[in-house]
């Protein structure tokens, strides 16, 4: 009988802690942000930096005070978007590993980055990491690094959806960033029913709520906070709700994209290129935990050897060439040169439809990737 009631006890004092934190997770918007800063280095075997502080961690060296700017790639390739501006189609994603966390090693990051030739570098407001990019981009700066050829994207996340929310939150970023002007602010995700935001207190449609959300953001890029707004996991239908309110154009959309998702990931990426929204590809060799998953596929294996390149090179030439920017996450310099390595050379046709064909096959059905229908409908 003691056992049974310790046994009650401990399950209530878990059903009381779950519901304090979804509780704590709907009522406080930096809660989410708090959250994937503490999970995401844990996942790694690491001690998160919100909690124990920044600059403990190992991982991405400092970079040689001596180090002078190197040469962009040659032949980049670039996503025209609407007023004239240009977004590099190889990027760096500054989300979901340990060092993306950690003040010092994202400073560090941006620097080496920059350095080496590179030019759009994507966060969002939940990653916490504004403050430490833009010392990152202030460094490059100072050694010679124009603001004008970087390109900067971040993400307003569905806690701080409302037109109200959004015209108060959205300015704060380019403060934390330490910027004149943002290059980019995307919706992070079309919703989030646990978040109680400005929208839910008002009543408003899930619809209602993101043109709401995207009104206010048209007036941010009109009073110059940022040059272009989009969407990131947006399904067509969301964007032609947006597209109807005939307000600014949307620029963007960013969603998981790569050789091995399903056949309705590729009908987005079609109704983007249809409507001039270039796209963003997040996860472009496989998920977090499938990049190795990737790289060991036969087709892949076999075009990488032919071409000379290995394998992640291969599946990130295989989107900048159907058009769309990839924005690998890495935190170690000799991995962002090779990332920026896919611009000089090119995949024959023959075997960018052998690419194409691998959504099909039974290795892509292996592959996990996030239902936008499923999450968003």
């Amino acid at each position: 009988m003691s056992i049974f009631r310790v046994g009650c006890g401990l399950l209530s004092i878990l059903v009381i802690v779950i519901a304090v934190f979804f509780q704590w997770l709907r009522s406080y918007p930096p809660a989410f942000g708090i959250f994937f800063a503490t999970v995401s280095p844990l996942l790694e075997g690491h001690l998160p930096p919100v909690v124990f502080g920044h600059g403990r961690l190992q991982g991405t060296a400092e970079v040689p005070a001596d180090m002078a700017p190197l040469p962009r790639p040659s032949h980049e390739l670039f996503a025209s978007l609407p007023g004239g501006y240009q977004m590099p189609l190889s990027g760096i994603g500054m989300c979901c590993r340990y060092s993306a966390y950690d003040d010092v090693l994202v400073r560090r990051t941006i620097l080496w980055y920059l350095l080496q030739g590179g030019r759009h570098i994507d966060t969002a407001h939940v990653y916490r990491n504004h403050r430490a990019i833009g010392l990152g981009i202030k460094d490059a700066i100072a050694r010679g690094i124009p603001r004008s050829e970087i390109f900067v994207v971040t993400k307003i996340f569905p806690p701080y959806y409302g037109y109200q929310s959004a015209l108060d939150i959205v300015p704060t970023f380019r403060e934390e960033l330490g910027l004149d002007y943002i290059d980019m602010v995307l919706m992070h995700a079309p919703k989030m029913p646990i978040a109680r935001n400005e929208c839910v207190k008002s009543g408003l449609s899930d619809k209602e709520c993101r043109q709401q959300t995207w009104k206010a953001l048209s007036e941010l890029r009109e009073q110059g906070v940022m040059r272009n707004i989009g969407v990131s996991n947006f399904m067509i239908h969301h964007m032609q709700e947006i597209s109807e309110l005939e307000l600014a154009p949307i620029a963007n959309n960013q969603f998981q994209f790569n050789a091995f998702v399903p056949p309705a990931q590729h009908k987005i990426f079609e109704y983007c290129m249809e409507n001039n929204i270039a796209v963003t590809a997040y996860y472009p060799v496989g998920g977090t935990l499938e990049k190795e998953k990737a790289a060991n596929s036969s087709t892949i294996k076999l075009l990488s050897e032919k071409y000379g390149k290995s394998s992640y090179q291969l599946l990130l030439r295989w989107l900048v060439q159907k058009g769309a920017a990839v924005i690998p996450g890495t935190g170690n310099p000799k991995h962002m040169k090779d990332n920026l390595d896919v611009f000089s050379w090119s995949l024959a046709d023959e075997d960018m439809l052998i690419m194409e064909g691998l959504r099909s096959t039974e290795e892509a059905k292996k592959f996990t990737y996030i239902d936008l229908e499923w999450l968003f409908s």
